[in-house]
Parts: C-alpha cells; sequence; structure tokens
C-alpha cells in the first residue's frame, strides 16, 4: 500500500493527527525514533489500522509515501525539528514537502524555508490548534509556506479540519512563517483570554466569596449568550468537577502556578518588535511570570498582612451582570490587539495575510473559537485593510455598549486589591486608542530637553527643538 502522507513523531498530538488522517481514508505512513512506540500505535489502531503503514526505519518511510511525499513532522520544537530533517533529507526527492506541524517559533520556520529555496525540497511551516481533541477529531489548520506545497495537502488537510457549519477550518495563509505566525498570535490571545477569564473568577471567588460550583454555574450561563466561547465552556466544566480524592472542587485543590510553552511569550517580542501595542497579552504573560514567584508571594502576603479583598456591591445580580460585560469587552479589545499585530506582521513580511479568512478559521477546532469570530470576520473588508476590529462599525456599538461595566469593575477591583492586570490593559488600550489627543507632546519635550531628539509641532510641519534653557 502507497500511503498518501507521512508523519514522524507519535506523541500525543502526531498520534491522534495520524488517527485523524486514517479515519477519513487516508493512507499514512508512520515512524517514530522508538521502534516500540511505533509498534503499539498500530496496535492499538484498531479498524484504523489497515491505513496505517508503521516503519522501523526511515528508509522504509520514505518509500511507502507517494511521491511528491509530503512529511508532517511532529517533534518538539527547535533543534529536534533540524535533527529530523537532516536525517530524512537524504531520503527524498525533488517536490517532496516538509511539514513543520509542532508550535515553532517562526523565525526559525522561515530560516528552514529559506534553506530550502533552491534545493528541490519545499519547507512548510504548519499551525495546528486545538490540542489532543483537535488533533483526533478536528483542529484549525494555519498552514503556511509555496501554494504550490498546499495544494498537494490540501485534500487530506481539510478532510481533517475541524468543520464549521461545513466550511472546513483550514486555508493557506502565506509563505514561510505566515501559518507559525498566525498560531503564535492565536496562542497570545488565548493567553490574554484565559487570564481575564482568571481574574474574573479572582472576582468572584475573593471578592463575592463564591464557591466554585456557584461560579461555574455563572458562567455555564454566560456561555449561552454573548460570551459563548470554547473557553467560557471549559472553564464552567472545570469550576465543577471535583477532586476525587478529597472530594472538594478539583479547582481549589490545584496550585496557583501557570505553566507557559513560549508562545504567548513570542507574541509579545513580535509585537514589541513591530512596534504594535499588545497591552492585553503582555499582561497575561506577566500574569503567568507573577505566579511562578509562589515563594515570594506567599512571603510578601505576610509581610503585607493586609484584609482579605471583599467587594460588597448594593445588588450582586447587577454586579454579576457588569462581570459579564467587562469580560467581553476585554475579550474584544484582546482581540483587536492581537489582529493588530498580524496586520503589521503582514506588511514587514509581505504575507497578505487574509484577515477574514483567519477569522474564519478560527470559529472551530481551535482554542479561541468563540461567537463573535463571525463577527470579525465580516469586519474586515472584502478590498482594502481595516485599521484596527476597534473602529470596525460592527464592533463600535459592542465596544459603547460593554466599556462601561469594564470600567466599573477594574475600579472596583483595584479599590478592593484585586488584581486585574489584563483587564486593566485591555480598558487602558481602548481608552489610549481612541483618544485623539494624548500625552506623548510631554515625553517628546522631556525627550528633546535631555537629548535634543526633536519634536513635531501641530501648526507647523517639520522637525523643531525648544529653547529649553532660556524658560528654565
Amino acid at each position: 500500500m502507497s500511503a498518501e502522507i507521512g508523519l514522524v513523531g507519535l506523541g500525543v498530538m502526531g498520534a491522534n493527527l495520524a488517527l485523524n488522517i486514517a479515519e477519513h481514508g487516508f493512507p499514512i505512513a508512520v515512524y517514530n525514533r522508538t521502534a516500540e512506540t511505533t509498534a503499539k500505535f498500530h496496535a492499538h489502531a484498531g479498524a484504523l489500522a489497515s491505513r496505517i503503514v508503521p516503519c522501523k526505519s526511515l528508509d522504509e518511510f520514505a518509500a511507502a509515501i507517494r511521491r511528491p511525499r509530503p512529511i508532517i513532522i511532529m517533534v518538539t520544537a527547535g533543534d529536534a525539528v533540524d535533527q529530523q530533517i537532516a536525517a530524512l533529507r537524504p531520503l527524498l526527492s525533488p517536490d517532496d514537502i516538509f511539514i513543520d506541524a509542532g508550535n515553532a517559533n517562526f523565525r526559525d520556520t522561515m530560516r528552514r524555508s529559506a534553506e530550502f529555496n533552491g534545493s528541490g525540497l519545499a519547507f512548510m511551516g504548519m499551525g495546528v490548534s486545538g490540542g489532543e481533541e483537535g488533533a483526533r477529531h478536528g483542529p484549525s489548520i494555519m498552514a503556511g509556506g509555496l501554494q504550490t506545497s498546499y495544494a498537494r495537502v490540501e485534500k487530506v488537510l481539510t478532510a481533517i479540519a475541524a468543520k464549521y457549519q461545513d466550511d472546513a477550518c483550514c486555508a493557506w495563509l502565506g509563505e514561510n512563517g505566515a501559518g507559525h505566525f498566525v498560531k503564535t498570535i492565536h496562542n497570545g490571545i488565548e493567553y490574554a483570554d484565559m487570564q481575564m477569564i482568571g481574574e474574573i473568577y479572582g472576582i468572584l471567588r475573593d471578592g463575592l466569596g463564591l464557591g466554585a460550583a456557584e461560579i461555574g454555574d455563572i458562567f455555564a450561563r454566560w456561555n449561552k449568550g454573548r460570551l459563548n466561547s470554547y473557553l467560557i465552556e471549559v472553564t464552567a466544566a472545570v469550576l465543577a468537577a471535583k477532586d476525587p480524592r478529597t472530594g472538594s472542587p478539583a479547582v481549589d485543590v490545584i496550585l496557583d502556578r501557570a505553566g507557559q510553552k513560549g508562545t504567548g511569550r513570542w507574541s509579545v517580542i513580535e509585537a514589541q518588535n513591530l512596534g504594535v501595542p499588545a497591552m492585553a497579552i503582555e499582561a497575561a504573560v506577566a500574569g503567568r511570570n507573577l505566579s511562578a514567584l509562589k515563594s515570594e508571594r506567599e512571603a510578601a502576603d505576610k509581610i503585607y498582612a493586609l484584609p482579605a479583598a471583599r467587594l460588597t456591591p448594593a445588588d450582586r445580580s447587577a454586579f454579576i451582570h457588569q462581570l459579564e460585560f467587562a469580560l467581553y469587552a476585554g475579550k474584544l479589545s484582546a482581540y483587536a490587539q492581537g489582529f493588530a499585530v498580524m496586520e503589521a506582521a503582514s506588511r514587514e513580511f509581505s504575507w497578505n495575510l487574509p484577515m477574514a479568512t483567519i477569522a474564519r478559521i478560527w470559529r472551530a477546532g481551535c482554542i479561541i473559537r468563540s461567537q463573535f469570530l463571525d463577527a470579525i470576520a465580516s469586519a474586515f473588508p472584502a478590498s482594502g485593510r481595516l485599521s484596527n476590529l476597534l473602529v470596525a462599525p460592527e464592533f463600535v456599538g459592542k465596544m459603547k455598549e460593554s466599556v462601561p461595566s469594564l470600567r466599573r469593575i477594574v475600579a472596583d477591583a483595584a479599590n478592593g486589591g484585586l488584581p486585574v492586570p489584563a483587564l486593566s490593559a485591555s480598558l487602558a488600550y481602548f481608552d489610549s486608542y481612541r483618544l485623539g489627543r494624548g500625552t506623548a507632546n510631554l515625553i517628546q519635550a522631556q525627550r528633546d530637553y535631555f537629548g535634543a531628539h526633536g519634536f513635531e509641532r501641530v501648526d507647523e510641519k517639520g522637525a523643531h527643538h525648544g529653547s529649553w534653557n532660556a524658560s528654565a
């Protein structure tokens, strides 16, 4: 049997992706560095085993795939990818395609793409979102590389991708690192979204004194309205779960120290490199970094010994309703920041990223899927560009309606000593973006005073300097 595609790396994501491909009728050759893992995977594939070609060597693996051979690499990002490429490269033929489907840094993808130029071989960087469940039953797929390479695997990828009203959540987004860059920003938005949900949870738990189950009921109710999204659904489910060992709410026995694998940090770094503010994403990454300082936080808690934060709204039901609107405004602001970063990258790297398409392929399969992605897709014009989602007619009314609640919640949280860094950053971004005249004129005056950097005048073009010493 000749395989339609090959896959290297049978970890959780790789194994599930391989089963997904086989289930959709495509013969697939698989290889893992440990032959025992390959054999075990094939043995447990059940009815799908007949479409899986288990290979004990790379020579056997290369021979099993129909040319031009597309080979998905699902190994740890970084050196392991380069090592796998180096091992396979001598066995391949012109027009064969390497597809890195891990969470790679897009700059590595651009480097690898450049290295393959003129070699006869092709390289694709492919973002895959949806976790273990998505890989098995339908992820959101963000492909980058040569369009001709994508055409070779499009039939497979669109078949295995998540579907939203029969539309495959899969698309070619641009050359070299485009796909992995979009996946990186997806994860940055995910960080911000999760952080803001955590902050709302903190207000409900610490500010109002509610238990996990009651908070879970609130999130479940919100998931039926404007906040309908995968992360709100997950939050409700997590808060309802019990710890089998103690019988306590599962969330209450989990240490408050969040991990991260780097994509959120990459989002922040690239936003700064591009000169685009992504304040909510920055706050979310900082929040995870602060969470890691567990022992320091516990020591500081004892040193300050401040009273426990409590909020006492006159109308608790109305306050919880405001929390819903506040989270909605914060999420829209975070999405606007993420899309603004992608817009800048599209110009910087000449990708011409299809923003509406990106929103559409995020509607199912991925972690940040939510009901307002349809509205985001509609906000981008068929021709031309959109400077920022916050000025799109579809969102101006929604922000006017929900920002007052965000402002109230941020103020109440600050007064109560409850940290809401991402919600605060989302509000600050909105207020800074919609302010026609800010305070940077003072900063420019300061820069000119101590460094003669010059400034622009409101009434005359060109560079100017102040007579600061004369006025002192």
